[in-house]
């Protein structure tokens, strides 16, 4: 499966990305103490919804064009960030997470973006002309271990890959567990697609065997039933979220759910601790 970023600009998986990721660093930031904000799979940057890639699969339709004809408040944090990169009414612009944690920082933050794709790491430099970044075309996984302990107090790591490569969940659970080691007070989200639910299942196994203590998993699945070869949703894990984030998080769920649901079906967007 490959979901690398162009294609599916804007979808429901983006919808509820952005807006927990936004979330999580407002409730990061109600600490004084600068964060170092990491993204280790950048992608563009800054995609068009009426470009080739994102014309081809036309998900956008499905997911911020939904959230924009929604009226509920919880959304308009998200709404606000991709209105920053539009000059008005719907949404031509979409804004990847670079653009948007660019949007979050304080003066005491810092923010490092690394794309190892060479096409889409030139067009990431165009994209953050001009904006607070650090940018790297490194190994994704190198680059996350090396960079731990962050020089700042508190940091946030995002992993967000294409899943193109079959060993892709297996490096995400070494390198987690390594990171771990190395960083255990830190917080990292990992975005993941949901297709197979049973392989799915295999690999929260795995990943809950690492032990980790405060180890979160959202997930979204659109329909209310599986469809065969199909995307069914995507969620995030979420190791050490703030006490004020898991707070808020139940509405925020729900108000995602409803402005994303898919005609004739309801779907569920839930929370929970992978080790209980």
């Amino acid at each position: 499966m490959n979901y690398r970023h162009a294609f599916h600009a804007g979808n429901s998986a983006d919808v509820v990305k952005h807006a927990l990721l936004i979330a999580l660093v407002r409730a990061l930031q109600l600490k004084p103490s600068a964060l170092t904000l990491i993204d280790t799979h950048a992608g563009c940057g800054l995609y068009d919804l009426q470009g080739e890639e994102a014309g081809r699969t036309g998900e956008a339709e499905g997911g911020v064009l939904r959230a924009f004809a929604d009226t509920d408040p919880l959304l308009d944090d998200y709404r606000a960030a991709v209105r920053a990169v539009n000059e008005g009414g719907e949404p031509r612009l979409y804004p990847g997470s670079p653009r948007i944690l660019s949007q979050l920082l304080r003066p005491q933050d810092g923010l490092i973006l690394n794309e190892k794709h060479p096409e889409d790491a030139a067009i990431l430099r165009g994209a953050m002309r001009g904006l607070p970044a650090a940018i790297h075309a490194r190994d994704a996984y190198e680059l996350w271990l090396a960079l731990l302990p962050t020089r700042t107090p508190r940091g946030l790591v995002v992993i967000d890959p294409p899943y193109e490569q079959t060993d892709e969940r297996a490096r995400i659970a070494a390198t987690l567990a390594a990171a771990h080691r190395k960083w255990a007070h830190g917080v990292t989200a990992i975005w993941y697609p949901l297709k197979d639910r049973a392989a799915h299942l295999r690999w929260k196994q795995q990943l809950k065997r690492l032990g980790i203590p405060k180890f979160l998993t959202v997930e979204h699945w659109l329909y209310d039933a599986d469809q065969p070869g199909l995307y069914n949703g995507a969620g995030l894990f979420i190791v050490n979220p703030p006490y004020a984030f898991t707070q808020e998080l139940p509405p925020l769920l729900e108000a995602l759910r409803a402005a994303l649901a898919p005609d004739g079906h309801r779907g569920t967007l839930t929370a929970e601790w992978l080790n209980g």
